[in-house]
């Protein structure tokens, strides 16, 4: 059978798997980490909770941790994963998200996803709250009107890059080598090295050219990650 990018989520989250895996992308929720998470499938699913489900707690995280990792998110994995979902307010949100990064293009088709009229946060109240407080400026203009006041933005919420890189490996590649599935490929191969080039593709979400050439990178470098080398550059064995 030939190879098949997946372009969805793999799997629907329970609301525990849900917490564990945005506590494992370094949300600070009191729950247990799941940091194997994947990062775009664990922010479309948190954005599904608080859009769909009115969970205002959860979205205030997400966009927090928006504004603190966003140069680090595959902006071309989390668009496929927008295009392919169905709900009007969830790609609205991803349209407001992506006009408030703006300046990063990565994110520009993300603001076309969503043409329709614009969409009230809450689902009551949403014009009185804005005639005492205006609106938030991180939404401002965008597919999204929120309240000013109505999402807690508190960067202490959310684990900084370099104590994230620690904790998540595949994040922690992504630092080094930038967003791309490249990155995230060479983050399973470290979990897991004997990963088919298929495998690979299928586990990072990514191409079957990209993993190929993963693949044959990590078996060049293999020889050198077998051995220690000493400061003074001899080799210890």
């Amino acid at each position: 059978m030939a190879f098949r990018r997946e372009a969805t989520a793999r799997a629907q989250l329970s609301e525990d798997e849900l917490t564990e895996a945005m506590t494992g992308i370094g949300m600070s929720f009191a729950a247990r980490a799941n940091y194997d998470a994947n990062i775009e499938d664990t922010l479309l699913a948190a954005s599904e909770q608080g859009m769909l489900h009115d969970d205002l707690r959860t979205l205030a995280m997400l966009v927090t941790w928006l504004g603190v990792h966003a140069r680090l998110i595959n902006a071309d994995r989390l668009a496929r994963l927008v295009d392919a979902h169905q709900a009007p307010r969830v790609r609205a949100f991803w349209s407001a998200i992506a006009l408030w990064q703006k300046k990063d293009r990565r994110f520009a088709r993300l603001i076309t996803r969503y043409d329709g009229e614009r969409v009230d946060l809450l689902s009551v109240g949403t014009d009185f709250q804005v005639r005492r407080h205006g609106e938030d400026p991180r939404f401002e203009g965008s597919a999204l009107r929120v309240p000013a006041n109505t999402l807690r933005d508190r960067p202490a919420d959310v684990l900084a890059p370099a104590e994230l890189a620690r904790r998540h490996r595949t994040y922690r590649q992504r630092l080094i080598m930038g967003p791309s599935y490249r990155a995230d490929m060479w983050a399973a191969l470290e979990e897991n090295p004997a990963l088919s080039a298929a495998e690979l593709a299928r586990a990072a979400h990514g191409s079957f050219a990209t993993a190929w050439q993963v693949k044959r990178d990590w078996q060049l470098v293999a020889p050198v990650r077998a051995k220690r080398v000493t400061p003074r550059g001899a080799q210890a064995r």
